[in-house]
């Protein structure tokens, strides 16, 4: 066994050193002879079948070694990991320090890793820990409310003869010239006024404006070859609309519900209510707790990983020099990596497993949230090898589910808040799943374990990856438990379903 020395450079950075004798080396010799056998041509002997001797004479017995030591470093490295228990965060870097003597049978080969690693916190005691939330109004304003949104909903507009005001919806040719040039044009384009969703000054070039009138302002293009850049839009107001809601009255209870009277429609929306307010008081809850005991525990944050965060966010927004914005982006990063940290720390202290019906009620609410089959998203996760984030993600929220469940919550009144419907978990490992659900778990097994199995062969400790090594090993474990359950269809399918939407909401 190859000796390794541990030492922490930061609080998230760990240096490993390997000292690798050359009786530990030899099955990589071996192995690295056969292959530069297999590579070189030598006359009077055939590709494959070139004794090492005469490898020695003609490459070099140090090109040998450094074949072997290339071949061993991700070995070495997952053995220095599992010695020192310390688990990455991100992509090592590995050097040799020192080769071993090509004639020197005593010498040794030095190896060096360095990488982002799990900083130790001691996690704060939750049980008991008292969180005050905001009271939950349920009161007739926001029941009207409600019905409000629901009669736009089958609200009709109307074409008025008027100045746009707020929340009409007016229809707009627009015209953006740069230095007098015309760079963009756009005819009838439908806008509520207020939405803010058009080029900045929009609303306020058309609030007054009748139909047929015509105004100019300055503004800065949002697409296309000139985006980002100020242009002078011509905006012409063609028509404004006022949406006519219907009465809210027992026909219209009809119409919009399964309710025969307008009376029991309130009663209902005051219901639905009620359980968001409830809702919203569990995510204030989750805020309040995950923050209080992420300040107590003084999680560290590897700079390293929250700068490749950073970068990977502004790049993909086109908006590496945007300063003000990687402020932002860094803060959340540091948070995001924070809470992740926390939450493993609470899957281990409680020993937290997700089971099959959990993992795949998540399947199906992604799925939904995506707009895609089921199926369709599984491949999708599984070609990009992300079953092992999928099984996490799900597991971190039961951990959470567990660890919120132990604390004290009140509302601003003092008030105890019952969370038991926010912070269920499904205990029961052999939960039905629909034959839907079940198929599309089990597709996991074919699909995620060949990623599973790649990321296990040898190579380079540059590309090793940078989740924990358990990743891909809980996956083929979800995985195998897919295949073994079997469902009862509909009802199963239908929950889940109903669970997705009223996340969604």
């Amino acid at each position: 066994m190859p000796k390794t020395t541990a030492e922490k450079l930061t609080a998230t950075r760990a240096k490993l050193s390997v000292e690798v004798t050359l009786d530990e080396l030899e099955p990589y010799l071996k192995q690295a002879y056969k292959t530069i056998s297999e590579q070189v041509s030598i006359p009077g002997f055939r590709k494959g079948k070139v004794p090492a001797p005469i490898i020695d004479q003609r490459v070099g017995r140090e090109a040998v070694i450094q074949e072997a030591v290339n071949s061993s470093l991700d070995d070495f490295y997952q053995a220095a990991l599992a010695e020192a228990d310390e688990r990455p965060m991100g992509r090592p870097t590995a050097d040799v320090e020192q080769w071993p003597e090509a004639k020197n049978p005593e010498s040794t080969l030095v190896l060096a890793f360095e990488v982002e690693v799990r900083p130790d916190f001691t996690l704060p005691k939750y049980e008991g820990l008292k969180l005050t939330v905001d009271n939950v109004e349920v009161d007739e304003s926001a029941v009207d409310a409600e019905l409000t949104k629901l009669r736009e909903r089958f609200g009709t507009l109307v074409t008025v003869d008027r100045p746009a005001k707020t929340g009409d919806f007016v229809e707009l040719d627009l015209t953006a010239t740069i230095d007098g040039n015309e760079v963009d044009q756009a005819s009838g384009v439908s806008y509520e006024v207020g939405a803010g969703n058009l080029l900045t000054g929009t609303d306020e070039a058309v609030e007054t404006l009748t139909a047929g009138e015509t105004t100019n302002f300055t503004s800065q293009l949002l697409g296309g070859e000139h985006e980002g850049q100020d242009a002078e839009v011509e905006l012409t107001l063609t028509a404004v609309k006022e949406r006519e809601l219907p009465e809210a009255d027992d026909e219209f209870a009809q119409l919009a519900s399964e309710f025969d009277t307008i009376a029991e429609l309130r009663e209902s929306l005051k219901d639905q209510v009620s359980q968001a307010s409830v809702f919203s008081q569990g995510q204030q809850a989750r805020d309040l707790f995950t923050a209080t005991l992420i300040e107590q525990a003084g999680i560290p944050v590897s700079e390293e990983l929250v700068e490749e965060e950073v970068h990977r966010h502004l790049e993909g927004e086109g908006r590496l020099e945007d300063d003000e914005h990687r402020a932002e982006v860094r803060k959340s990063s540091e948070e995001q990596i924070q809470l992740q940290l926390l939450l493993d720390a609470i899957v281990e202290a409680e020993g937290v497993t997700p089971t099959q019906n959990e993992l795949s009620q998540y399947i199906f609410q992604s799925a939904q949230q995506y707009g895609m089959e089921p199926t369709q998203f599984l491949q999708a996760i599984s070609q990009g090898n992300q079953m092992g984030v999928i099984l996490g993600e799900v597991t971190r929220n039961k951990a959470l589910a567990i660890a919120l469940s132990k604390a004290e919550v009140v509302d601003q009144d003092g008030k105890p808040v019952d969370l038991s419907e926010f912070t269920a978990v499904d205990t029961d490992d052999e939960a039905e799943v629909a034959d839907e659900a079940e198929e599309t778990v089990e597709a996991a097994q074919t699909e995620a374990a060949a990623p599973a199995k790649k990321s296990s062969a040898k190579k380079s400790a540059k590309a090793s990856t940078d989740a924990a090594p358990a990743d891909d090993e809980d996956a083929k474990k979800a995985a195998r438990s897919a295949a073994a359950k079997k469902a009862a269809a509909t009802r199963a399918a239908k929950k889940a379903a109903a669970e997705a939407e009223a996340a969604g909401k």
